[in-house]
């Protein structure tokens, strides 16, 4: 398996977006193997970090209702 397809595999099951044979699967691959241990430590170190450091910031409701108006599309 190559790293870009496992990592993204990882990212998939931290944000809970595999379903239960893919999970299986995956965790079948990485079995006892330390190194894909250590990239899903990882991942899940980091995602952690942004969840925790990383804020958005609020918007009105009068810029969201603004943004909606223009991306609106008129019956033709």
């Amino acid at each position: 398996m190559k790293n870009d397809e496992l990592l993204h595999r990882v990212s998939l099951f931290l944000d809970n977006e595999l379903d239960q044979n893919e999970k299986l699967s995956l965790m079948e691959e990485i079995g006892d193997n330390e190194q894909y241990q250590s990239l899903i430590h990882r991942e899940q170190s980091f995602k952690l970090f942004v969840k925790s450091h990383v804020s958005r910031p609020n918007v009105s409701p009068a810029l969201i209702q603004s943004i909606k108006e223009k991306i609106r599309v008129s019956p033709s």
